[in-house]
């Protein structure tokens, strides 16, 4: 399974940033899609995770101003990013959970100045 990301970058604080993930491979029974973010001496935390019936969970951090969403034919997920802040800065990992395997992407950087 890989994971391909893409969409992030430096942005000033009040902005927005669409991540994108593709997935391809061994794909089948796909549970979840979601993304975790990482910053700097933190841990990963999860952001957002949509299940394959499309239930959405995200972390309060970022209720209300992301929005995550799936192309189940074309097995990606969406994070769009909006208001963003300077605390939203990390570098972003999209994963994908096959049965009770999770997979993850290299992760891309969002940096968001003040």
């Amino acid at each position: 399974v890989q994971l391909v990301e893409s969409g992030g970058g430096l942005v000033q604080a009040g902005g927005s940033l669409r991540l994108s993930c593709v997935a391809s491979g061994m794909l089948f029974s796909i549970n979840a899609m979601g993304w975790y973010r990482q910053a700097p001496g933190k841990q990963r935390e999860l952001v957002a995770v949509i299940t394959s019936g499309g239930t959405t969970n995200a972390a309060d951090s970022v209720k209300g101003r992301f929005t995550i969403s799936r192309n189940n034919a074309q097995n990606t997920v969406y994070l769009q990013m909006n208001s963003l802040k300077p605390e939203d800065t990390a570098v972003y990992y999209c994963y994908v959970r096959i049965r009770a395997t999770d997979y993850w992407g290299q992760g891309t950087q969002v940096t968001v100045s003040s």
